[in-house]
């Protein structure tokens, strides 16, 4: 698949918000601009003109060392699997996805198969921003208690196994534009065993992103198709692929362009939303590219592009350009780094402030996050004594800095928690 195939024409029929190759978004909608326009960050940082952080090479050994013991604990093989939404739906060590696809006869038709993966995940990654400390989810058929993104993981897998997501009783297994756009909180509530007791942060916030969801994909035929179903992704890919291999990059190019207009509220240029796109002063002034003061991420929809590997492999794919994508920054990759000193705040309070998503602060310390995590990586391998083609940046985030991120939190606060305050509204973190 080329980017040149993935990407239509200002005046394509069949997408919600065509972005042409020429637009002014373009250049912001790819991996490379979130690790460009991050480095430019970071040199910021580095060059000491930053009121808000410092960056600690001489901790990165410490930290790098940390992640390794973390795999060797987790992984002793090192066959660590890549980061994704799929090891949530295993939590409690029980594999549920493969059940599923074996007791509804999918082995044997690879294709479908995967569409009902895109079906299950797509979704299920959209509601994995933060849940709170607060909020668990009983898992009882296997008599598990779950929290954070375990918990959102099988409370959507429950979800979805649950027909919810379908608007034919018939087919259960779907994830479809109809049943999209009918789902309430009150609906999402009970999947998730929410309650005044039971809080789960940002849950309005979480039943508008489906139902937007369901709008876009319906208005995105060429992509989704009609009726619009989101696992007819598989089948876009499959006919632009070029002798079976999809390009990572390109993938999450796709996902950027044909689900961008999900996003509300957000930063929009010429008619088309960004996403997760902040702005920072460093920028203005940079020779980056044209993009002025504006900082992708993307972190929910590169998630989604690791998530979305996994099935395309088994479904015969053969994957290329994996680390094109960049670290998530998100409260455990980027509290890892702020928990060993790497990245420092010049003001302590800013471990006990209350941020909102867009604070310079918190945009800052997401832009260093991505950086963190490359160097991060290369330290990691030496300490293994692997090559980055055998253990690629989304191996590292899953064995790994997103594990080590979770254990030294434990070991430093009770509960827990990360180092950090954000205001969620459940769309970002």
């Amino acid at each position: 698949m080329t980017l040149a195939t993935a990407n239509p024409p200002a005046a394509a029929a069949g997408w919600h918000t065509p972005v042409a190759d020429d637009h002014p978004a373009a250049a912001l909608l790819n991996a490379q601009a979130v690790r460009a326009r991050c480095a430019a960050v970071m040199r910021h940082v580095e060059a000491g003109r930053s009121p808000l952080f410092s960056w600690h090479p001489e901790q990165l050994p410490a930290a790098a060392a940390y992640v390794a013991d973390t795999i060797r604990r987790d992984y002793p093989d090192l066959a660590v699997p890549y980061h994704s939404r799929w090891r949530h739906f295993e939590a409690g060590g029980i594999d549920r996805w493969t059940a599923l696809a074996g007791a509804a006869g999918l082995d044997g038709a690879p294709l479908e198969r995967a569409r009902v993966a895109f079906d299950l995940v797509i979704p299920s990654v959209l509601l994995d921003a933060g849940a709170g400390a607060g909020w668990r989810y009983r898992d009882a058929a296997h008599d598990l208690t779950l929290a954070r993104s375990e918990g959102l993981g099988v409370a959507s897998f429950e979800l979805f196994t649950a027909g919810t997501l379908s608007a034919d009783p018939a087919l259960p297994l779907r994830c479809d534009a109809a049943a999209l756009a009918r789902l309430d909180t009150a609906t999402l509530a009970a999947a998730f065993q929410a309650s005044p007791a039971n809080p789960l942060v940002g849950l309005d916030g979480r039943a508008a992103l489906l139902r937007r969801l369901g709008e876009v994909i319906a208005a995105t035929p060429a992509v989704f198709g009609r009726p619009a179903r989101l696992g007819n992704i598989v089948d876009y890919l499959a006919a632009r692929s070029s002798d079976g291999a999809i390009d990572a990059g390109e993938l999450l190019a796709l996902l950027l362009r044909a689900l961008g207009p999900v996003w509300p509220g957000r930063i929009a240029l010429d008619g088309v939303s960004l996403g997760d796109c902040w702005r920072h002063p460093a920028l203005a002034a940079s020779a980056v590219d044209a993009g002025g003061d504006l900082l992708p991420f993307h972190k929910l929809t590169q998630w989604l592009a690791y998530s979305l590997l996994e099935p395309l492999q088994q479904a015969g794919f053969r994957i290329t350009g994996v680390d094109t994508l960049t670290g998530l920054p998100e409260y455990r990759n980027g509290g890892l780094l702020l928990d060993f000193g790497v990245i420092a705040a010049r003001d302590p309070a800013f471990h006990t402030t209350p941020w909102t998503v867009d604070a310079p602060a918190i945009v800052e310390w997401r832009a260093l996050t991505v950086i963190g995590l490359d160097r991060l990586a290369e330290a990691v391998r030496a300490e293994l004594g692997l090559s980055a083609a055998d253990f690629p940046l989304p191996c590292v985030l899953q064995g790994g800095s997103w594990s080590a991120g979770r254990r030294i939190a434990a070991e430093r606060r009770p509960g827990g928690p990360p180092p950090l305050l954000i205001i969620s509204d459940g769309t970002v973190f």
